[in-house]
């Protein structure tokens, strides 16, 4: 192998390490069977969720996960492969794709580290069923501001009845 193409794949090697470095999640994908137009819009909606999502070949991301975290998704990487990465949001990569694997009935997932700890294809499954932190924000302040409601209401059908 000539010096150049050891530089090259080094390059990769350290875009992918940058790519993880301080990541909440990582969600490693089987993409075959979809076709350009659908990978152009599933990379659209993954960008908006701020998602980072690459193919790259399974042994530069093997060598770039040894002694990590994420060095258990190395079991899963044989085959086509893609990795979908998020900085922010722990549940995104798995809850965008899931979305886009129900709307092309293709791809499937293989397994994902979120949060330090590795889930296989069915636990990582559960995690992109859990809602965004905005909808669970959402659903959680229109709990309380039901009860409330309802309180000032009575308060002000007593004071009405006086």
């Amino acid at each position: 192998m000539s010096v150049e193409a050891k530089q090259a794949k080094q390059i990769i090697i350290d875009e992918i390490k940058e790519k993880l470095n301080g990541a909440q999640s990582a969600v490693v994908i089987d993409y075959m069977g979809i076709t350009v137009a659908q990978a152009d819009a599933m990379r659209k909606k993954l960008r908006e969720a701020n998602v980072d999502y690459t193919v790259y070949k399974n042994t530069l991301v093997k060598r770039a996960i040894a002694g990590t975290e994420f060095e258990g998704l190395a079991e899963v990487l044989d085959g086509p492969s893609a990795v979908a990465i998020s900085k922010e949001d722990a549940t995104a990569p798995a809850r965008v794709l899931n979305e886009v694997i129900k709307d092309f009935k293709k791809m499937e997932f293989k397994a994902g580290v979120v949060e330090g700890k590795l889930f296989d294809k069915s636990g990582i499954q559960q995690i992109a069923d859990i809602p965004s932190r905005d909808v669970l924000i959402a659903k959680f302040m229109g709990s309380i501001q039901s009860p409330v409601s309802q309180l000032v209401r009575t308060f002000q059908a007593v004071a009405d009845a006086k």
